[in-house]
């Protein structure tokens, strides 16, 4: 008895000293902040979880988002028992206890198992192999969570048999929701500017942003305030970062100016801007897709490998994260303000946009469906050629409705990768051409696959 009374005392204390974050884990769904594509009423891993019809599932994500949350959710709403171990610590011998429970657990009581494993990707392939049979029988149900991309750090076997969930880094507003609990939680309060700093910095992790502002009603109370207020001083000290002061209107110029910087191939500029961006706690995401962008944009054609680096950069943010992923956007800086530029695929979709917008022109019959029965009765596909059975893999064909098929929307520039393509449609490799009205009239005649000799050129 005496036990119990100092294992509830002890249980009392730890509640009352846990960390913030710890203390304000949410109990419910409804009070999980962040996470509403997956639960949103009616989304799909909120309706597995009320229903108790969860499966297998990986919950991937940067730290700080909700995994563990999640899985202690999952707990308190299953009517089956609920292991939990770490990656870290687990061995192969604990995973096999936990299967023989588990059958013994099915057996006696018709009871299922649901096995939460924290970092799940610090199991070796081995120790993964060994959670595979149980999984595959449906013996236990396996929640893994991880911050690292499971399709390369889990074995495709175990992945394959379990629902991928990824969550997103917190946005401000739900950082700022967070914060205001917090800060409800230590009976304080806190200047805008001073939440706002700390929103920032947290980088989508509510587990940082909740320490931080631990830390900062701290250095408040030191100053015998009832109730503490935090100031940004307060906010500052307890990230070891100062504020840089960036208002809305700053927000679009900056991000304006980054844009033309690498537009105008200036690598030096784009790299102060994104400087002045990270420095002031700007999503690195929003700028990661703003140079997606700009690399079919600005370069397109003259570099296609621009939107590639790009993308890599994007995903290096969501799987790295900063402060390292700072050195991905930085190469993507460079990489794309030292590219060639070209934006003629932009010009060419806003021609074909202009043409396509109404809807109207007919399919030539040609290039119609003609796989079903009854297509060839209609002419379907009748006259078609394959261009691979041509010695030059193209042919004399109309691609396009009637009433566009003189129109032309890409004209090559004579940048980069796309002179290649300008000396190619011409059908010539020669260096240093210009191009003259009469080979744009030979490009626009090549690309609508009219030109078959040399005497359509003169009569035309």
């Amino acid at each position: 008895m005496s036990d119990d009374l100092f294992a509830a005392a002890a249980a009392e204390r730890l509640a009352n000293t846990a960390p913030l974050a710890d203390r304000l884990r949410p109990r419910n769904l409804d009070d999980l902040v962040g996470q509403e594509h997956l639960l949103g009423r009616g989304k799909p891993l909120r309706s597995l979880i009320e229903s108790d019809r969860l499966s297998s599932a990986i919950l991937w994500g940067p730290p700080g988002t909700g995994k563990t949350t999640i899985a202690r959710l999952v707990a308190g709403t299953t009517a089956q028992a609920y292991v939990q171990h770490s990656a870290v610590a687990a061995s192969v011998k604990d995973v096999r206890e936990v299967m023989a429970s588990a059958r013994d657990r099915l057996g006696q009581h018709n009871q299922g198992t649901i096995l939460f494993l924290d970092e799940v990707h610090r199991f070796n392939r081995a120790q993964q192999d060994a959670l595979l049979p149980a999984v595959e029988s449906g013996l236990i149900t396996l929640i893994g969570a991880t911050t690292e991309n499971p399709y390369f750090e889990v074995n495709p076997p175990l992945r394959s048999r379990s629902t991928l969930f990824r969550l997103e880094p917190l946005d401000t507003d739900a950082l700022g929701e967070l914060l205001r609990r917090g800060l409800r939680a230590e009976g304080a309060e806190a200047e805008d500017e001073a939440l706002a700093h700390l929103a920032t910095q947290a980088a989508g992790d509510g587990r940082q942003a909740l320490t931080s502002l631990e830390v900062a009603v701290a250095l408040a109370s030191a100053r015998s305030d009832d109730p503490p207020r935090v100031t940004l001083a307060d906010a500052e000290d307890a990230l070891g970062a100062s504020a840089v002061r960036y208002g809305r209107d700053e927000h679009y110029d900056i991000i304006s100016a980054f844009i033309k910087s690498l537009r105008g191939s200036d690598p030096d500029a784009g790299l102060y801007w994104l400087s002045r961006m990270l420095e002031a706690g700007e999503d690195p995401r929003f700028i990661a897709r703003r140079m997606v962008i700009l690399a079919s944009e600005d370069i397109g054609m003259a570099d296609s490998q621009a939107l590639v680096v790009a993308d890599a950069a994007a995903r290096a943010v969501e799987f790295v994260g900063l402060p390292e992923a700072q050195l991905n956007l930085a190469h993507a800086v460079v990489y794309l303000a030292t590219a060639p530029k070209s934006n003629t695929v932009t010009t060419a979709l806003g021609r074909a946009r202009a043409d396509a917008g109404d809807g109207s022109g007919e399919v030539p019959p040609h290039l119609r469906d003609a796989h079903y029965q009854g297509a060839a009765g209609l002419g379907h596909g009748k006259g078609y050629v394959y261009p691979h059975d041509d010695p030059q893999g193209w042919v004399s064909q109309q691609y396009r409705p009637d009433r566009f098929e003189d129109q032309r929307y890409y004209h090559p520039s004579q940048h980069g990768a796309e002179k290649e393509i300008y000396q190619r449609m011409m059908g010539q490799r020669t260096e240093g051409d210009t191009e003259t009205e009469d080979d744009q009239m030979e490009i626009h005649q090549r690309i609508m696959g009219r030109k078959t000799d040399s005497n359509d050129s003169e009569e035309s």
